[in-house]
């Protein structure tokens, strides 16, 4: 092998990422290779080998050398699609079609890897994720008692926004000549939210809450709100938002009388990964009321489904919503356990 053959093969083997990489140089002639993901006006996301994701801010990218076709959108609304170069503050796109763009710096919103590209296409048109929850226990002989606990789900995830959905009943009954209450449960509960991001961190949102409960005479309790939340952690394992806003509810019973009142309301909602098929959910709220000072309401909700296939799975959730004005002959507390079977549907 020639000297020349030898120092082509060093080459090579010592500089891979250099040549098979995207590559970008901060201000401060720090150099990053890897492949870059993302990236707004504010910042830019890089995965390389060995250090993971790393962000960077925006301002502090000198220059910007990429493998990948990069997909950039412009703030005329254009978007410009090709292997990137960068040279005295303009970024220059290899299109295929239309040859060199030269476009500056500063007029760049967003960039595009092929990976986040083709997410972003499908998050233009998302479907609903949805998902089922059924249990079932009877008892005959000694005990003749039965319960059905159903509960359903739907999310639907765009690039900017969310839209969820859940419903959720247990009804049980004692079968036995002369109990009494021959129905033990009648409970549903169920559930409308939408989110949409104003900036990165932060969302507004608007939902509904309905619920019923025979045993407590409550025909329909209505609760409709909305304020601002805050992604205080986001990534592809764990969400953990924070919220905040003000909701208005109207309570109608068949044998007491029917009440309505305004709340503040805090909270926080959860979500974790534990494991490559268990997925933890967790919400907390906080509603004072407005009307009667010092009674307030508090919600929580915890629940783990773990998959067994693609689309089946097993669910567990409990729920507890607690008042502390409840009407005369009611409880405080209202607790809903459910475990069973999920099977999930995608359109």
């Amino acid at each position: 092998m020639s000297k020349l053959q030898a120092l082509a093969v060093t080459f090579v083997f010592l500089f891979p990422m250099a040549l098979f990489a995207d590559q970008i140089v901060l201000k401060n002639g720090d150099r990053l290779t890897g492949t870059i993901e993302k990236s707004d006006d504010k910042t830019l996301i890089i995965k390389t080998e060995f250090a993971g994701e790393v962000t960077v801010q925006w301002d502090a990218v000198q220059e910007i050398t990429s493998t990948q076709k990069l997909h950039v959108n412009l703030n005329d609304g254009k978007t410009v699609a090709g292997t990137v170069t960068t040279s005295d503050g303009n970024l220059t796109i290899a299109t295929a079609d239309a040859g060199p763009v030269t476009q500056p710096k500063g007029s760049v919103t967003k960039i595009f890897g092929e990976a986040e590209q083709a997410a972003y296409e499908k998050s233009l048109h998302p479907g609903l994720l949805e998902g089922a929850n059924v249990g079932f226990g009877l008892t005959r002989g000694n005990s003749q008692t039965k319960n059905l606990a159903l509960a359903f789900t739907a999310n639907r995830k765009g690039w900017n926004d969310k839209l969820s959905l859940y419903t959720n009943s247990i009804y049980a009954a004692n079968d036995a000549p002369g109990a009494t209450p021959a129905t033990t449960a009648n409970a549903v509960q169920g559930g409308i939210r939408y989110d949409h991001d104003l900036t990165p961190p932060l969302f507004a949102y608007v939902g509904a809450d309905f619920q019923t409960d025979a045993l407590q005479t409550l025909d329909l309790r209505s609760v409709f709100g909305g304020g601002l939340g805050w992604h205080a952690i986001k990534n592809d394992r764990t969400t953990l938002d924070l919220l905040g806003g003000a909701d208005y509810t109207r309570e109608k019973y068949s044998a007491l009388p029917s009440r309505s009142f305004a709340a503040i309301s805090a909270g926080e909602e959860l979500s974790h990964k534990l494991g490559m098929n268990t997925l933890l959910t967790e919400k907390l709220y906080f509603f004072p009321n407005l009307n009667d000072t010092g009674e307030y309401r508090a919600t929580f909700n915890f629940g783990t489904v773990t998959k067994i296939s693609k689309w089946l799975g097993w669910q567990n959730a409990f729920g507890d919503i607690y008042v502390t004005n409840p009407p005369a002959g009611a409880k405080q507390n209202d607790i809903l356990l459910t475990t069973g079977l999920n099977f999930s549907f995608t359109h």
